[in-house]
């Protein structure tokens, strides 16, 4: 029996990648010093896992941005609009253009857009695809990345992007063609990279085809089984590993089994039922490898080791031992590097969890345990692993009665608002007074390196809580004075006192603990810290009240309460598994309620609960999505539907498609969304197109995650594009999404030319 990891993260214990990146960016490091450091990462990921015993260590995991921007680039499918900058940019400096997009005396380029991989929070690149696509081979990447593995001694697995899945992550940039189409084109240049890793060494590569955990159609299914024959045909040595995760194979099944590969990987985390479906299939193979994806490479609770090892031991008995292996359920990009870091965690939580160093260890001993004579001290990790889960079921850190006679006391009621949208919207045209195409932001402003210290200043206890508040108050005041310069018209406080927009609540709310190097990558450099939800969820202080009516009192005009919803908290937080996932929405939900109902009556007239997950947590197979959708909009509607009917409800989406659950949107019955659409030139729109959205809505007007500053006709463009499918009333103007990790200089610009975008749209429909 084998043990292999799918993937390991790439930040650094100390999110090391993340400051170097933004170092390089920021002229303060030269690229080879960045590239030292990922080569640093890399080779201490290499040795964490071969310390740990893993048999086969992944390469090609590593990237300074994303993956599929990586695959990208190495198969030589860089959008036209980058490549006439060829000769002003160097290679490095192009992929971060792709990236982030770049404005400078000679290059003034847009990124790529971006969205989430399947339903988690990670972001990646969407591959531009045109009706003349080619493909060039530059196995710099893969091939250099296995060579320095293998002068270590590591018996590196490439880790590729499948084409089928590669194709269908991307987008058409024109009509006339399917991406699908492009196979052809594509398959030859996959077939050379194989071939130069089969010449450097590579005896075992793994494909990842997540769309296999998504329905498929025939065709899709025949286009899978002509890459495999193909690849099997020109590159016979070669043993192919075939990874789906995040799901059941489902449908895909007999497709899946017929496919010419030596290893099936199962997400046995998410799909436990495919075992037997597998297993007792009449179209496995007899020589068939599977792979069972037991350790959760998704939450960081601890493997319940004994229930694993019963899982290994029934395929063990069909199979024999060399056709089992035993892996993380996906790559373990999605959990932090290492819970040894962690000495202020609670210790009976600790005792809970596990990060990735620690999966590593439980694939590890999975293997040793089942090996004819375990090890004292693999037989004691048992032990202890065992006495774990046994604590955490009976821990009274957990339950709460009170939370649980609340939820019960629930009434339909509950989840309405009193009046319906056009009797809510006249009465907060009426209190409010808003203009047409009314101008706000997202909520956050920038996090500068000043406002980040005070913070560490503060929990370090170089400063008190008292100099801390006046520090943050005088930003607050700043940024407000400085939205009333420009003309916006519905202000925010900026959030300063915010570290996340998830991790700042979880840690007022009870029923949460808190990591302190937990970090995950979602985009980029951009890092989180996602909440440990362990327990029964409620609000037992004030979370937002104080700074927002602090705000308010500095200005006439309207103030809005912000607010993360429910869904997203449960989203991204690390969630307990020993109940439903929407029952613990619903104690979210109400802890939320409370908070709004706090903000009304403290007089604010504007509150956002933001949901940019509700999306993301949609299941993957769409059979399921009725249940999902049904709790997640009841969820949201529970925590705002307590108010008035002049006190105006807002929600925010991004990075997500928004037409095939447009009708679920509408349920949430907010008075107004905000949504992301400027990287798409407001294609999200045609959601809106044959659907009657009945509320208003505010298209992102400009791209946030670039640092260039879009020009007033760019957003006057996209503002016409969206005044052909929006009313002009229902149109508000706003970014696409917070500020917070933008500079001050570039929001200051963007949000000018933001307003004086709506100014213009003003003029030309009077």
């Amino acid at each position: 029996m084998r043990t292999h990891n799918l993937g390991y993260p790439r930040i650094g214990s100390q999110r090391e990648l993340k400051k170097a990146c933004e170092n390089f960016w920021a002229g303060r490091i030269t690229a080879k010093d960045l590239m030292d450091i990922g080569l640093k990462i890399r080779r201490q990921n290499w040795k964490i896992q071969q310390q740990a015993g893993i048999d086969l260590i992944p390469v090609n995991d590593f990237s300074l941005y994303d993956q599929v921007l990586d695959m990208t680039v190495t198969l030589g499918a860089i959008p036209e609009r980058y490549q006439k900058f060829n000769d002003s940019l160097t290679p490095l400096e192009g992929y971060f253009a792709m990236a982030r997009g770049l404005q400078n005396e000679k290059v003034d380029v847009t990124a790529m857009e971006m969205t989430k991989w399947f339903d988690t929070n990670y972001h990646y690149l969407v591959p531009e695809f045109s009706i003349s696509q080619t493909f060039q081979l530059d196995s710099r990447k893969v091939v250099g990345e296995f060579l320095e593995a293998k002068q270590l001694g590591i018996q590196a697995k490439p880790v590729l992007i499948g084409p089928v899945s590669y194709l269908l992550l991307g987008k058409e940039k024109e009509s006339g063609f399917h991406r699908l189409s492009l196979l052809p084109a594509l398959l030859p240049v996959y077939v050379n990279l194989l071939k130069e890793l089969k010449a450097n060494g590579a005896e075992y590569i793994q494909f990842d085809e997540p769309f296999l955990a998504l329905d498929l159609t025939p065709l899709e299914q025949d286009f899978l089984h002509t890459c495999y024959e193909t690849f099997r045909k020109e590159i016979p040595e070669l043993k192919l590993i075939l990874a789906n995760y995040f799901d059941c194979y489902g449908d895909n099944l007999d497709a899946a089994l017929k496919l010419p590969v030596d290893v099936l990987h199962l997400d046995l985390v998410r799909c436990s039922s495919q075992l037997e479906d597998i297993l007792t299939h009449p179209k496995l193979s007899k020589t068939t490898v599977l792979s069972l994806g037991l350790v959760d490479g998704r939450n960081i609770l601890k493997n319940n080791l004994q229930y694993s090892l019963d899982t290994l031991q029934k395929a063990i008995d069909q199979l024999g031992k060399e056709r089992v292996w035993v892996a993380p359920s996906c790559s373990l990009l999605h959990v932090p590097c290492d819970l040894d870091l962690e000495i202020k965690l609670n210790p009976e939580i600790k005792d809970w969890l596990a990060f990735a160093r620690q999966k590593l260890d439980e694939v590890a001993k999975l293997k040793e345990l089942l090996s004819p004579v375990a090890s004292l001290s693999a037989k004691d990790y048992l032990e202890t692993n065992q006495s774990s889960i046994k604590n955490r079921s009976v821990s009274s850190l957990i339950h709460n009665p009170k939370v649980r006679d609340r939820i019960q006391s629930i009434q339909e009621s509950d989840y309405k608002r009193k009046a319906p949208f056009p009797i809510r919207q006249k009465a907060q045209r009426d209190k409010l007074g808003l203009p047409l195409f009314p101008t706000t932001t997202i909520g956050s402003f920038p996090q500068t390196t000043d406002i980040r210290q005070l913070r560490s200043q503060l929990k370090s206890g170089k400063i008190s809580p008292e100099t801390y508040d006046e520090k943050i108050k005088a930003a607050t005041v700043d940024a407000i004075r400085w939205q009333e310069e420009i003309g916006l018209d519905v202000l925010v406080h900026g959030e300063f006192e915010r570290n996340d927009m998830v991790e700042y609540f979880g840690e007022l709310l009870e029923g949460f603990a808190f990591s302190q190097a937990g970090w995950v990558q979602s985009y980029g450099s951009r890092c989180v810290k996602p909440p440990i939800l362990y327990g029964d969820v409620w609000r037992s202080q004030d979370l937002s009240v104080g700074w927002t009516t602090y705000a308010q009192q500095h200005t006439d005009k309207p103030m809005k309460g912000m607010l993360t919803g429910p869904v997203t908290i449960l989203q991204w937080s690390f969630v307990r598994d020993d109940q439903p996932r929407s029952l613990t929405t619903r104690q979210i939900a109400l802890a939320i309620r409370d908070e709004v109902a706090a903000l009304e009556a403290a007089g604010i007239a504007i509150i956002q609960i933001d949901e940019p997950a509700l999306r993301e947590g949609l299941p993957l197979r769409k059979k399921d999505w009725a249940t999902y959708l049904d709790w997640a909009v009841r969820a949201f509607r529970l925590s705002c539907s307590g108010v008035k009917n002049e006190t105006q409800i807002h929600t925010h989406m991004c990075y997500s498609e928004f037409n095939d659950i447009i009708q679920s949107i509408a349920d949430m019955d907010a008075d107004v969304i905000t949504i992301e659409t400027s990287r798409s030139e407001m294609e999200l729109l045609d959601a809106f197109v044959n659907f009657k959205y009945p509320y208003e809505i505010g298209p992102g007007v400009y791209d946030i995650h670039s640092p260039r500053v879009p020009q007033v006709r760019e957003m006057v463009h996209l503002l016409q594009k969206a005044a052909t499918v929006i009313p002009h009333e229902h149109l508000w103007v706003n970014p696409d999404c917070g500020l917070k990790t933008r500079g001050w200089d570039e929001t200051r610009e963007a949000l000018k030319n933001m307003v004086e975008a709506a100014k213009q749209m003003r003029q030309s429909v009077r």
